[in-house]
């Protein structure tokens, strides 16, 4: 069940593309890492795609978790991209994707996931029903705290590390992804 878990949310870690939903949303087609995503493609077929992405994808691959792209969800990823990775002390992703360290490469991606589909608007209703600040549950177990900051979100990790929604609603079939500036630190 814990595999399952972990595997459902690298399919949503992936997502880092548009999805088809039944709103008038749908159509819009966002352009992420130089490639536009498509609302009729899942997230397998978008992800490959983003130059901006290439270390999500293969911190992916180092977990094993490729095949588990294709599932249904919905999820909503907080997608880093690969100058968000850049911002981690030096070697720390080539030791998280080593196979000894897959647990925790695990445990940090499926941080970065949330179960349910949680557009940029729903978030903002959230944070506003929390009087300037929403919790959300992720995947590993661990929560998020989520904040506006005018008209943007920005997101607090449980170590007190701050991130900012650079791109939100790339919508797909299976979720929603809002592309990250910093990597998310579970405790």
């Amino acid at each position: 069940m814990k595999k399952t878990l972990f595997s459902l949310a690298f399919v949503a870690l992936f997502s880092v593309g548009a999805t088809t939903t039944v709103s008038a949303q749908a159509a819009k087609t966002v352009m992420v890492g130089g490639a536009p995503m498509y609302p009729t493609k899942n997230i397998v077929e978008n992800a490959v795609n983003s130059k901006d992405h290439t270390t999500l994808v293969a911190a992916v691959k180092a977990a094993g978790l490729v095949e588990t792209l294709q599932s249904a969800g919905p999820f909503t990823v907080f997608a880093p991209t690969n100058a968000a990775f850049n911002k981690l002390p030096a070697g720390t992703v080539e030791t998280l994707v080593k196979p000894e360290n897959k647990a925790t490469l695990t445990k940090i991606l499926t941080y970065h996931v949330v179960a349910g589909r949680m557009t940029a608007a729903d978030l903002m209703k959230a944070i506003k029903a929390g009087k300037g600040t929403a919790t959300l549950k992720t995947v590993s177990g661990g929560t998020l705290t989520a904040m506006a900051k005018g008209k943007t979100i920005e997101l607090k990790d449980e170590k007190g590390g701050v991130s900012t929604v650079t791109i939100a609603d790339v919508l797909q079939s299976n979720g929603v992804i809002h592309v990250v500036n910093t990597v998310l630190m579970p405790n």
